[in-house]
């Protein structure tokens, strides 16, 4: 349960009516097992909400792992989400576990998911759906548990319009949807925020001996 005037949700801040709602439903679902989408304009905060999210949640002593799949080369993102055997590919000296594997008992966090490659959709989804994931290049799969965040700065559902985002796919991944509103619609919250800054920044300018500075 939440006190009326917390103005926090782990890394999160926030005091408008706005962000209350934001941390009423992530109290909610943090508990949960259910995968969120996390949506919003660049540097609202995604990876802060979804590292909050993992660490109120049971899961919280197991591993938080990011991928961000806008910047794996096309060729290399299913071996990144799944690993592979030695020699499944040229350059594939040894084994090498994937992020779901890293991400196992965990929260795996795939940022910008809507730079995925259509044709590796499917694989994504096909492992979702059976909690279980190939290593590239294995004979065998194996059983995997993982909590799915991702975030996007994209409509998700205009692409699925378009044909440019799977549609199984994205009802999987946004079982909750965490619409987050930007700074310029919320300006109630830019003092806690400057205080918050601040706050930090003169820590460690303690640190290394430097002046505090002030508001």
């Amino acid at each position: 349960t939440r006190e009326e005037n917390d103005d926090r949700f782990g890394l999160v801040l926030g005091q408008s009516s706005a962000m209350a709602e934001i941390f009423d439903l992530l109290t909610r679902v943090s508990s949960s097992n259910l995968s969120v989408l996390i949506e919003g304009d660049t540097g609202t905060g995604k990876e802060a909400v979804a590292r909050s999210i993992h660490s109120a949640s049971h899961r919280k002593q197991k591993p938080f792992v990011v991928l961000d799949c806008s910047a794996i080369p096309r060729e290399l993102i299913e071996s990144t989400l799944f690993g592979h055997e030695r020699g499944a590919f040229t350059g594939a000296v040894g084994q090498q576990k994937g992020v779901f594997e890293q991400a196992h008992g965990g929260t795996l966090f795939l940022d910008e998911i809507g730079e995925l490659h259509l044709d590796m959709q499917p694989k994504l989804l096909r492992a979702l759906e059976t909690g279980e994931i190939r290593r590239v290049g294995g004979q065998n799969d194996m059983p995997i548990d993982v909590r799915i965040v991702a975030a996007t700065n994209r409509d998700l559902g205009s692409m699925v319009t378009a044909a440019q985002f799977r549609e199984d796919l994205y009802y999987r991944i946004a079982v909750v949807r965490v619409p987050l509103p930007p700074l310029r619609s919320r300006k109630s919250d830019i003092e806690l925020l400057a205080r918050e800054f601040v706050e930090r920044l003169n820590v460690e300018r303690e640190r290394t001996g430097q002046e505090p500075v002030s508001m």
